[in-house]
């Protein structure tokens, strides 16, 4: 009988966490969840402890602990509890799992999931600031443990799934032989047949109604934006080892295509299917063969027509200033990251406008690009480049 793979979910309660959570309750002999972590909905963390026999749950404050106690009851054993940011390191660096499932959003992710992979965890990646603000410490902790390193966001996933790995998931030094070009596909969001002159009075109900995807508020404002594809470039970037001017993006609004990869002999071969984030995860859990999702299968002949378009710069100038971090440095990455995690929650709070989101992010490029270079080789290094970003950033959300 072959012994289950033990999985940590970071980011339990989030829409990739519940989607993780959904694939392995479909192959119980074959995944037991060892530990679960949410910042703030203890109710429904402790139901998931309860149906997924979560052996380990970790959250950030004792108070969000008596929280889950009270959520959990008396009568039952409650699993154990670990209290604070250091607990999240703790649990995705424990030897008694051998995957980690990373999905807390934003920089508060970043120590977690780089402790996995520290730990030569199967890292199953859906945090982006791991690779767009540590990229190359986070990818060279990958080679130095023997980690394996499955991306989780469609896109990535697409072009893992369209590039050959030899059944291993490892970290590149280079471009993989043959490959030409990587090719991000974007729905292009809500507002893609608008200016972006026209935005200026966008709702944070508007800009969340993403047409394809079922998503959390920041990320769903990050694709009305592009800013979610520019982050993409650069993870892609690292993730594959490819330069940026080999990477592009494409417009295509039904969201089938996921990505593409194509090859110096003119061949281009793409990831289809439903958008739905569970295809990717259990691609990662199950790597490298294939389980069921619980997905629907892909009717072509139902989806129609397929329609591509180049993305206007001009138009998108969160994407166009993701290109430009991207070639300025690990360090303007970092910049970009933080001020749109500012920016955005800025927006969400309706304290600034949906086209200030760029003007933010604009402003707080400028202010690193003027800053003295700093050395960036490690994890504390990121973090304080990260939180002088982020006050920069909030003096130009509040300029």
């Amino acid at each position: 009988m072959v012994t289950p793979t033990s999985v940590t979910i970071l980011g339990s309660t989030g829409s990739i966490g519940q989607n993780t959570l959904d694939v392995i309750a479909r192959h119980p002999s074959r995944f037991v969840v060892h530990a679960l972590t949410a910042h703030s909905r203890m109710e429904l963390l402790a139901k998931q402890a309860y149906d997924s026999k979560a052996a380990v749950v970790a959250v950030p404050t004792e108070a969000a602990a008596e929280r889950f106690k009270t959520a959990w009851g008396s009568a039952l054993k409650r699993p154990l509890i670990r209290v604070g940011a250091q607990a999240l390191v703790e649990v995705a660096s424990d030897p008694a799992s051998q995957a980690v499932m990373a999905a807390i959003v934003g920089s508060a992710g970043l120590p977690a999931a780089l402790a996995a992979a520290q730990a030569g965890k199967r890292v199953l990646l859906a945090n982006k600031e791991a690779l767009v603000a540590a990229g190359p410490l986070f990818m060279s902790a990958v080679r130095t443990s023997g980690a394996e390193l499955l991306p989780i966001d469609s896109e990535h996933n697409a072009i893992f799934q369209c590039l050959p790995h030899h059944d291993r998931a490892s970290a590149p030094t280079g471009p993989a032989a043959g490959v030409r070009r990587l090719i991000l596909t974007a729905s292009g969001g809500p507002f893609r047949n608008q200016r972006w002159a026209e935005l200026a009075q966008v709702s944070p109900e508007q800009a969340c109604a993403h047409p394809n995807w079922s998503m959390g508020r920041k990320i769903s404002v990050d694709s009305a934006t592009m800013l979610n594809k520019g982050l993409e470039v650069i993870e892609a970037h690292h993730l594959f080892a490819m330069p940026p001017e080999r990477i592009s993006v494409v417009i295509h609004p039904q969201s089938v295509v996921h990505s593409m990869v194509e090859y110096a002999d003119g061949s281009v071969l793409a990831q289809l299917g439903q958008p739905d984030m569970r295809t990717p995860i259990a691609y990662g859990l199950g790597f490298p063969e294939r389980i069921d999702s619980g997905v629907g299968m892909l009717d072509l002949a139902l989806a129609g027509r397929l329609d591509f378009a180049q993305p206007d710069l001009e138009q998108l100038p969160c994407l166009a200033l993701s290109f430009q971090a991207l070639r300025a440095g690990q360090g303007a990455c970092i910049a970009l990251n933080a001020a749109n995690e500012v920016a955005v929650a800025a927006f969400l709070d309706r304290r600034l406008s949906y086209t200030a989101i760029a003007d933010v992010i604009q402003r707080t490029l400028d202010w690193q690009a003027g800053e003295s270079d700093t050395a960036l080789s490690s994890l504390d290094d990121i973090i304080a480049l990260d939180e002088r970003s982020r006050s920069a950033a909030r003096r130009a959300a509040s300029g």
